[in-house]
């Protein structure tokens, strides 16, 4: 029974994640209900899985890590509060193990979807029945969608998590 409830668990966490990349692409918002759910998800998840104490601090810490560097790149206007709070609710499924990965991942993805809309604006400019999502509204308001870069990496290192073995 706890190994279905921990399956069960955890596969709530691909399934926020793709909410969240498909709502920032259509609205280039995160929820906070989503954001919420993944870390209430995640903390529940360490409680069913029986994670020590220790490595339960260590998770939690992560998420805090994560929370505080990404508050100081939003008050600099470099990220937006949603994303913020989702990546740090990612931060405490994958702890410190994966954190680096994460980040690394994450940033290359990044940098790809702003070169991708800074392209996609100069090619689509002359055809607009083609920007949809975020290519709509990337012209008016000059901000890239960074949930997706933030959710891509985040199934990618999630698949080589030891969450991962609860399927295998």
């Amino acid at each position: 029974m706890t190994q279905i409830l921990s399956m069960a668990v955890v596969a709530v966490f691909p399934v926020l994640v793709i909410w969240a990349a498909i709502a920032d692409f259509m609205t280039m918002t995160i929820a906070n209900r989503v954001s919420v759910g993944l870390f209430l998800a995640g903390l529940v998840a360490l409680v069913v899985t029986g994670t020590p104490l220790a490595e339960f601090g260590a998770h939690l810490g992560a998420a805090a890590l994560v929370f505080a560097v990404g508050f100081a790149c939003f008050a600099m206007g470099w990220m937006g509060g949603g994303d913020v709070k989702f990546a740090s609710a990612v931060a405490l499924w994958l702890g410190w193990g994966h954190l680096l990965d994460y980040a690394v991942t994450f940033s290359v993805y990044g940098g790809l979807l702003t070169l991708l809309t800074l392209f996609s604006d100069r090619v689509l400019d002359p055809l607009p029945v083609l920007k949809v999502g975020f290519l709509a509204r990337f012209q008016e308001h000059r901000r890239v969608p960074y949930g997706i870069a933030l959710s891509i990496a985040a199934l990618q290192i999630f698949a080589e998590t030891p969450w991962m073995r609860l399927f295998v």
